[in-house]
């Protein structure tokens, strides 16, 4: 099942740091079957505030998103961001192809107070 990495990151001034980090990191991320889906794109808030940019990462799953994470290859880069960027980073399972919500809502009525 397809994994996501979500970075929600803070506005930073340019640093040649971050410039090779962009350059080194599909290096580290395509081993493990990563691509990108959102980087560098324009973001529209319908809801709260989300200032800053957000980086998109697909994987083919969970686990390669883990071991991807966890490779020496991005944890040598990791500090070039992190040194001049504040943010937040997940990751997540997708759901199935043709999932259905009903369970969920079934577990929320089940845990509602009886009336």
């Amino acid at each position: 099942m397809t994994a996501y990495v979500i970075a929600h990151l803070q506005d930073a001034a340019p640093h040649p740091e971050i410039a090779e980090y962009i350059e080194r990191l599909p290096g580290t991320f395509a081993p493990y079957g990563g691509r990108y889906l959102v980087h560098a794109t324009q973001h529209e808030v319908k809801e709260g505030s989300w200032p800053g940019s957000v980086v998109m990462l697909g994987f083919p799953g969970i686990a390669e998103a883990r071991a991807w994470w966890d490779s020496p290859a991005y944890r040598e880069i990791a500090p070039l961001r992190s040194r001049h960027i504040e943010g937040d980073l997940i990751l997540v399972e997708g759901v199935p192809e043709g999932y259905d919500p009903a369970a969920t809502v079934k577990a929320i009525r089940e845990a509602l107070p009886a009336e």
